[in-house]
């Protein structure tokens, strides 16, 4: 990444920290899931609404760090109006390059390649991924994340938890 590239990328991200886009609460969600991570302090709730197979619209609120917050921020505007098959597309390239199993200009990740460089801290890779697996998680995918989120849409979490273990 060029020294161009990494500022351009860098004041992505803390626009999305500033300004979060689709910060706040749905009346009505269909789905819904918490996220916690004891580790720093990151706690989201994403809350979306799924109608005939797209993301019709999501919410998410909560505080984390730059990372966490500009990264939930990005994936609302990602998944909106998607496929559910493709926002799971999306979510699972977007945690490849964050993993380091696939190189980000391979990804086709959009705005969301600003977070690539995250794969080099890896104590930060689970702030970047949040928001994802809660999204994961609220949409039925409890084998993406089984101990990283926890909530439905029927049943309000008062005490969710994230795994040690890697992302």
């Amino acid at each position: 990444m060029t020294p161009a590239e990494n500022e351009l990328y860098q004041d992505v991200v803390m626009d999305h920290k500033r300004a979060p886009r689709n910060f706040g609460t749905l009346t009505a969600p269909t789905h819904q899931a918490h996220g916690h991570n004891p580790q720093c302090g990151d706690d989201l709730q994403v809350a979306l609404t799924v109608e005939h197979g797209q993301v019709r619209d999501i919410r998410f609120s909560g505080q984390g760090c730059a990372i966490c917050i500009a990264s939930a921020s990005m994936m609302t505007e990602a998944v909106r109006g998607r496929d559910l098959a493709l926002a799971q597309q999306l979510q699972q390239r977007f945690r490849a390059v964050l993993t380091g199993q696939l190189e980000p200009e391979q990804a086709q990740l959009g705005k969301l390649i600003s977070l690539a460089g995250v794969r080099r801290y890896p104590s930060r890779i689970k702030c970047a991924l949040l928001g994802w697996h809660a999204l994961m998680h609220a949409l039925g995918d409890s084998a993406e994340a089984p101990d990283l989120v926890t909530g439905a849409a029927a049943e309000p979490v008062t005490e969710p938890s994230i795994s040690p273990a890697a992302p």
